[in-house]
Formats: C-alpha cells, structure tokens, sequence
C-alpha cells in the first residue's frame, strides 16, 4: 500500500498521458462495483432466497450513498489529490470485495455481506466524485466533449461485464461444482465472482496509480475552522453561480421521459402479449436488451461526444435532447405492432438504446462545462450529478402507476410528451460556449496550504 501511496503523490515527471491511455478504464471501474452492488447483490440475494421486499428495500437504500454523496463531496477538496482518492477508493473497493467473498459462508452471512455492500457502495459514491472531477481538472472542454461519450461507454461495457458475463459465470460455475459434489455450491460459486471482481478492481487500482493524472495540486486545510469555511464556501459559491436556478431546472427535466421508459421498457418487453407486452423469454431478453441494446448505447455515447465536440455543446444541445427522445417512438412501434420477428424487435431496440446514449451526453457536458467550473469543480459536479439522478429516481418511481393507468401504448406517448418541457427549455439555457474553460469564480480567502 505504501508503494500504491507513493506512485498516487508522486509528481510527474513525464509527458502528459494520452487520455485514451486511463478514460476507457477509469469508467470501467467506476462502473464495477456500481453495478456490484445494484444489480448483483439484488441477484445474489434473490437466489440466496431473500424476500423481494426485504431485498429491495436493502438495495435501494444502498443506492441513495450516490444521491447523498454531495454531503462529503466538499471534503475532497481540503486535501490530496482527486487521483489519490480514485486509487485509495478503487483499492478499498476491490479489498471489500474479497472481504465479502470470505463472509458468505458464515453463519450470519447476510448482516455482514449488507455491511460490506454499505462500504463498497461507499467507496464507489466517493471514487465517481473523485473521478469526474479529475477528468474534468485534466481535460479541455474540447477533450471533455470528445471522450464523454467513452465515459458512459465504459460505463456500460462494466454493466455488460457484470451482468452478461459475470451473472452467466456464476451460473455456470455452481453447475460445474453440483456435477463436482462441492458443498454450498451457489455460495462458492459467487465467492469465486466477488473475490474474482474484487481482485481486477486492485489491479486496476495498481494501473491507475501510475497512469492517472493529478487532477490538480495536493491540498490540505490548515485546521478545523479552515474546513468548516471550505465547506461553507463550497456550497455558497455553488449558489451564486449565474443562472444556476435555471440550469438546475433543466438538468432535473432533461430525463423526464427516459427516465420513465427506463422503468417501463424491460418490462413491456418480458410482459405477457395477452397484457400487450411482446411476451420475451429471459433469453431473448438478455440478448435483445442486455447485448444488441447495450452495444448501441455505447455506440451512441461514442456517436454522441464526438457529435458535442464538432458542433459545439450551444448548438448541438437541441439535437441531443431531440435524439435521446424520439427513438421512444420505436417503443410505441412495438406496442402497436407487436412483433413476433426477434430481427425486427432487436432492430427497434438498437435504434432506441442509440438515442438513449447519444442524446445523454448533453446533460453529462452540460454539467461539467457550464456548473462545475470554478475552485470546486469536483464538489459542484456533484452537486448536479446528484439532482440529475434525482431526475431519473421521480419520473421511474411514478412510471408504473402511470403505465398502469393508461397502457403500454398511451403510456410510450406520455413519455415522449414528457419530453417537451427539456426541449422548451433548451433554447433558453445560457451556455457561454464551452470552446474555452470559464474564468475561476472570485471565492473567499481560505487558508489551504499545497
């Protein structure tokens, strides 16, 4: 760890690293032990036999750490370097996640393993802080637009790891040892998958220590009412931001009806075609969905970034919301239609899930170019990416009593309807370019010593 700890503080003395050389991989393992413990665990758990209702709520309560998250953001930017809490966070992460394998055949198993989630989910809350902001402090805006859509792509790639390759794996291995007579079979097969990630998420921690950049100077607050001030001035500078009111609004709308067709889509998709689903078995499904979808979705950020950095985030900020929502009008196709044709299905959701990535990028550059820059560019990021998911957990939360109400085939309508408030809105928002980092904001005189 010492070792780790001296190539994280350690200056450079090289080139400026290529940012394809750590973007791709940074996301990837800010993806891990997202998915970890979202999506796995609610897995895990459900095969370990725990009740829906207590294994939702324990996960769900879980992921609020990346909705609260801006509460200790501050803290980062009183000492070290963002690169030295990425490592520390990804290092952690990975050592938390052997510590859960080693848990499972206890015992009192699920009281430890919902402890050792809390610190991964932790850890992965601070680490995506951490994170955006040093990517935001290394790269120009240009660069910010051109690998944006790497960030969700990589992002996804993580998702398609988990749960198209890791789930399987874990599948296939409890075969393997019922076929073997190995005892607790299922138990040591996800022992085998969490010690497995928890390990490359180390490794990766060993390539960032030495191919990260800084993401800005050390800093260290001289003393407790030095801190206090920090996190005062943090959060005040955050609120005089000009047109903040403004852009909070439009970050908070811009997922209205993604948002709720997010819910409902792999629903409607698996639902029974007498009930006007389309009736998909759970194999089709992670075919269609999990690989066809999620490889568009990574084209489509990909698409999308490089779409932002040619026009410009002014310009192009229109066509992006119009992309992210009119591929919806594929869902109503399907729910109208009803095909039996899985070509044809994979087709429509490929054409959905590119919009879904290419048009997501505006709201991500929106954030990072017009409310993160400033002293606290790392906090402040936060701040919007919280609100942005806040964007995404309303419109799901009341998408099924809508969808209930009104059909799958009103409800895709109402989802695109949904939309127009961030379409009205976009024409509004002050955006002062982006070709250019803005000028640091005045802030108070706080004593941080380098």
């Amino acid at each position: 760890m010492e070792a780790l700890k001296d190539n994280v503080n350690e200056p450079t003395q090289h080139a400026r690293r290529h940012p394809a050389s750590w973007v791709a991989t940074l996301y990837f393992a800010e993806g891990l032990p997202f998915y970890a413990v979202n999506l796995m665990a609610l897995t895990f758990y459900q095969r370990m036999g725990i009740s829906n209702a207590v294994n939702t709520l324990v996960i769900s309560l879980l992921g609020w750490l990346w909705t609260l998250k801006p509460l200790w953001s501050p803290l980062l930017e009183m000492s070290r370097t963002k690169k030295f809490f990425v490592v520390l966070c990804q290092f952690l992460g990975g050592l938390s996640l052997v510590l859960l394998a080693l848990c499972l055949p206890l015992e009192g198993y699920f009281r430890y393993s919902i402890a050792i989630f809390f610190l991964i989910a932790f850890c992965s809350s601070t680490h995506d802080i951490a994170a955006d902001g040093l990517y935001i402090a290394s790269l120009s805006p240009r660069e910010q637009a051109a690998y944006a859509g790497w960030q969700g792509g990589f992002y996804n790639v993580a998702r398609v790891f988990s749960l198209g390759g890791l789930i399987f794996l874990a599948g296939a291995l409890q075969e393997r040892f019922l076929r073997a007579h190995v005892t607790m079979p299922m138990i040591r097969a996800w022992m085998a998958i969490f010690a497995g990630l928890g390990a490359l998420l180390v490794a990766l921690s060993v390539y960032h220590a030495r191919m990260l950049p800084s993401g800005g100077d050390a800093r260290h607050a001289g003393s407790l009412s030095a801190m206090a001030e920090t996190f005062r001035d943090v959060i005040v500078s955050f609120f005089r931001k000009r047109s903040i009111v403004l852009l909070l609004v439009f970050i908070f709308l811009y997922r209205a009806g993604e948002g709720q067709v997010a819910k409902i889509g792999p629903l409607f998709l698996q639902a029974d075609r007498l009930k006007g689903g389309l009736g998909l078995t759970m194999q089709q499904f992670g075919t269609i969905y999990g690989t066809f979808g999620s490889a568009s979705y990574i084209l489509g950020s990909v698409c999308g970034g490089y779409f932002t950095s040619w026009l410009g985030l002014k310009r192009a900020l229109l066509p992006l919301i119009c992309v992210l929502n009119l591929p919806m009008l594929a869902y109503f196709y399907l729910s109208v239609a009803l095909p039996t044709n899985p070509a044809l299905i994979t087709a429509a959701m490929s054409v959905e899930m590119f919009g879904y990535g290419f048009g997501f990028v505006g709201v991500i550059l929106l954030m990072m170019q017009e409310i993160a820059p400033g002293r606290y560019q790392t906090a402040h990021y936060a701040f919007a990416n919280s609100l942005m998911n806040l964007g995404l957990i309303v419109p799901g939360a009341v998408s099924g009593f809508i969808q209930m109400r009104i059909g799958y085939r009103s409800f895709f309508i109402w989802a695109l309807i949904s939309a127009i408030p961030s379409l009205l809105m976009a024409r509004f928002i002050p955006i002062r370019g982006g070709a250019e980092a803005p000028a640091p904001e005045p802030v108070a005189h706080i004593p941080v010593a380098t």
